[in-house]
């Protein structure tokens, strides 16, 4: 019966938001010789075509979703330690922390965070700590150790820590009743009330938002790895984007979806974990399907808790292998130099394509001799880290619906752009989809004076065996790496 609630709710509230998102680019579009009566007679009449009686009844409620919700502007916070940057950042860091029965991770997450991260790395974020659990026995000693092992962090405003609460106003619902409520939706729900007052608290101090839980290892260079994927999607729309498998860390928002994202935990706290509230807030925002980078750069330290094991059901890190491209022909519109030809470009050997000067709308086109469900795709281009024969701005693309005599395809989807002159995502498909992809397709988004090198395109398809694997950990919505909110060419 809940889930089937949630699910109607979900409806409800994707309608309105659709009707705001479809008035917004119907008002972009209208014509400027229209009077401006006719623009609102325009206008209207969209808003009743595109407003369902259902939908309409819940459009006061929707818009006041988009505010900060009346238990956040009520929140109190008390700072602990540090204070908060005089200038606004790229990234906020927010890691929500309280006690567990096998003891904490919380100085092992810091201290991996900052060794893992160079200073000039570190000049681009505020890493926000808010210990949630309220014993004030607890909250000293935390506070003591990290100000003890971070002072410097501190003193240079790159590490902050806090403890907020809701000040006196009870949550939606009856939370105290514990003979109703099971272990694990009593943790949801503790857990996504701790989640938004952290985000409440870090609206203003930076662009993106990055979420990151108390327990986790943190890769070498992976703040710059960040960064470069938001510059390379800056100007293409996107909800959330995922730097790991793990449940919860690793995902990036923007900040200006914090409010209404922490608003949404509190109206729907109870029972839904967070990592399937998520996949939900993203079909909101149009997001189809999750975007998901290749390798992970978080990795849990030491021993998932039992408990957590229960309530969180964990993805465990695909291990690929050696990518399999399955038999394929490629097609380009770019002139070859030194005889090169372009199916070196997707041999797995040391051979390579290249060409000189590429222009804008230039491709190269990977033809599936027959459709395969890939999971992972890797193109690399350039020589090493310092750009060079890079493409500087180009993109891959997932295509369907092959044409005859192995032309390419009638349809293509974005699955991303190239960062620094390379793309390695996940490819996952939505939930029931039995399409299978015929054709990747390299684009040039501008042209270059230059050599490029396409050093090579890796593609990993998913086995028999595997099938079960995927179904089993896809969640309630299915996940994928190929955004359907670009437009289909």
């Amino acid at each position: 019966m809940r889930h089937c609630l949630w699910k109607y709710i979900i409806v409800v509230v994707s309608l309105i938001f659709l009707s705001f998102f479809l008035q917004e680019n119907n008002e972009e579009h209208l014509t400027y010789n229209l009077s401006l009566e006719e623009k609102k007679k325009i206008l209207w009449q969209l808003r009743q075509d595109q407003m369902t009686s259902e939908s309409r009844n819940h459009l006061e409620n929707f818009k006041d979703m988009q505010k900060a919700s009346p238990l956040l502007q009520q929140a109190k916070y008390k700072l602990l330690a540090g204070s908060p940057p005089q200038e606004k950042k790229l990234l906020t860091i927010g890691i929500s922390s309280e006690q567990h029965p096998n003891g904490s991770y919380l100085l092992d997450t810091l201290r991996s965070l900052f060794q893992a991260s160079s200073e000039h790395e570190l000049n681009c974020i505020v890493v926000l700590v808010h210990l949630s659990d309220p014993d004030p026995e607890w909250l000293r000693r935390t506070v003591a150790n990290i100000s003890d092992l971070f002072k410097p962090h501190i003193e240079a405003q790159k590490l902050l820590v806090i403890h907020g609460r809701l000040g006196d106003s009870p949550l939606p619902g009856d939370r105290n009743n514990v003979s109703r409520t099971s272990r694990c939706e009593a943790h949801y729900s503790r857990q996504k009330v701790h989640y938004a007052l952290l985000m409440n608290f870090a609206i203003n101090l930076s662009e993106y938002f990055l979420m990151m839980e108390d327990y986790v290892y943190c890769t070498s260079k992976f703040i710059s790895t960040i960064y470069w994927a938001l510059s390379a999607w800056k100007e293409l729309p996107w909800a959330i984007l995922e730097f790991s498998s793990l449940s919860l860390s690793g995902k990036v928002f923007h900040t200006s979806d914090l409010s209404r994202l922490a608003s949404l935990f509190l109206l729907f706290h109870k029972d839904i974990p967070i990592y399937l509230f998520l996949s939900e807030f993203c079909l909101l925002l149009a997001q189809n399907v999750p975007i998901r980078f290749s390798p992970s750069v978080f990795f849990h330290i030491g021993k998932y808790p039992v408990f957590e094991d229960t309530c969180f059901p964990v993805e465990k890190e695909k291990v690929f292998g050696e990518p399999d491209n399955p038999v394929a022909s490629v097609l380009t519109d770019m002139m070859a130099e030194m005889n090169g030809i372009p199916q070196y470009a997707y041999t797995l050997n040391k051979e390579c394509y290249s060409t000189l000067n590429p222009v804008r709308g230039n491709y190269l086109t990977v033809i599936l001799e027959k459709p395969q469900k890939v999971i992972r795709i890797e193109v690399l281009t350039g020589f090493d880290k310092k750009g060079l024969y890079w493409l500087q701005q180009g993109q891959v693309e997932l295509g369907y619906d092959p044409l005859e005599n192995s032309r390419g395809c009638t349809r293509y989807t974005l699955l991303g752009p190239l960062v620094e002159g390379n793309l390695d995502q996940r490819v996952f498909y939505e939930e029931d989809s039995v399409e299978e992809l015929s054709c990747i397709r390299l684009l040039v988004l501008a042209s270059q004076e230059s050599w490029l090198l396409i050093r090579q395109i890796k593609v990993w398809t998913q086995h028999e065996e595997e099938e079960s694997y995927y179904s089993g950990n896809s969640g309630k919505v299915g996940f994928g790496n190929g955004i359907n909110m670009a437009n289909q060419k």
